[in-house]
């Protein structure tokens, strides 16, 4: 139990000197989260096309990442680990949506009420195999380039390359189809 004036930490109070626990590696973490959270739940929800989804992801990486934050802030780009955690997640909850869809024959929840600023390229891009968003959205949005995004994919390049023109082109046809229909 602490006595009188004991701080957190266990120690003396403010009279005493007690210092916070917090190291500075927690503090590292909460600067690196506070200057990437928004980035990156904006290049996710262009992968997911939702904007609850690609905060889940989002935070679960990042929860991820201060278990490991030792390990992780030590690598060169500690932002494309938790990146590459929340892409690895955005797959994994597509293929469990897909599961959902076919069992239940529909929508598993509604969209949240947030407009994007370019509703029909999200739309577009919803209608895209994940991976090819993945690579649009790395290449596109966050500015990787294609050695990058495969390193960051663990792809090879090529396949990079032909998931960008591939994607590109899809995506056109899509944009087209819905001026046509407007």
């Amino acid at each position: 139990m602490c006595g009188e004036g004991a701080g957190p930490g266990g120690g003396a109070g403010a009279a005493g000197g007690w210092r916070d626990r917090r190291s500075d590696a927690d503090g590292d973490f909460d600067a690196f989260y506070r200057g990437a959270y928004e980035r990156l739940v904006g290049q996710l929800y262009a992968v997911t096309g939702n904007l609850a989804d690609a905060e889940d992801v989002v935070q679960e990486a990042f929860a991820r990442a201060s278990v490991r934050w030792r390990r992780v802030r030590a690598l060169d780009r500690p932002e494309a680990w938790v990146r590459r955690v929340a892409l690895n997640l955005a797959i994994d909850q597509a293929r469990r949506l897909r599961g959902r869809l076919r069992f239940w024959g529909g929508p598993a929840r509604e969209e949240p009420a947030w407009e994007p600023e370019e509703p029909e390229l999200l739309d577009a891009l919803r209608g895209l195999p994940i991976r090819y968003r993945q690579v649009l959205v790395l290449h596109y949005v966050v500015g990787l380039s294609a050695q990058e995004t495969a390193a960051e994919l663990r792809i090879a390049v090529g396949t990079v390359h032909a998931y960008l023109s591939r994607g590109r082109q899809a995506l056109a046809d899509r944009l087209t189809q819905d001026a046509g229909r407007g």
